[in-house]
């Protein structure tokens, strides 16, 4: 699971404007890159344009999945990833990317401002910290936890199972040991029986 880009973007009336972007390309060789970052940053402005506002949606390309939530002031963000990492954490960073830059960053710089012009640095620490699904997004981390929690179970029964195959074994062995005892018992009682003084 890995995300590879987040950007955020303003949907003009006739094309995005890029605001800000991260990306960790630290998967791909050194030479492809920038190529790399290029195309993404290319389809991230594509899909802000082609999403109607106040709506989210998922797009697959390739081998990537490209998530993207345009609010109804316009403001959009994308976020690609592997079709691995779950969709509903990526809509969780994009709500919370969305809310964080729009109470930091006038709405009066949205239409007209650049990477170098937007002062908000939140960006590579959102990427880097929801790189991993479970740490940053609590309700992944509880499943994770109730998963873990199944195994042990699982595991747990299985072992009650075999435990209790084995008790089985041994009370049918004392079924068959006290059946003995009892024919012994009443042996002994006979034997003793021809021997006793009065």
């Amino acid at each position: 699971m890995k995300l590879y880009s987040l950007s955020i973007l303003y949907k003009g009336a006739t094309k995005a404007n890029l605001l800000k972007a991260a990306y960790d390309l630290s998967s791909f060789s050194f030479f492809q890159r920038s190529s790399v970052q290029e195309f993404m940053t290319f389809t991230s402005a594509l899909i802000v344009e082609r999403t109607s506002q106040g709506s989210r949606a998922s797009v697959k390309e390739q081998e990537y999945l490209c998530h993207v939530y345009v609010r109804n002031d316009n403001l959009g963000a994308v976020v690609i990833a592997d079709t691995e990492y779950p969709q509903r954490v990526c809509f969780t960073l994009l709500d919370k990317v969305l809310e964080e830059f729009s109470r930091q960053v006038d709405s009066i710089d949205w239409p007209s401002g650049n990477p170098e012009t937007i002062n908000y640095k939140a960006l590579d620490i959102h990427l880097s910290k929801y790189q991993n699904p479970r740490e940053a997004d609590a309700m992944s981390k509880v499943q994770a936890e109730l998963d873990e929690t199944k195994i042990i179970l699982h595991n747990t029964m299985e072992s009650l199972l075999e435990r209790g195959e084995k008790l089985d074994d041994l009370v049918a062995k004392s079924e068959h040991l006290g059946n003995q005892s009892k024919a012994f018992y009443k042996t002994a009682r006979k034997q003793n029986s021809c021997c006793e003084i009065m």
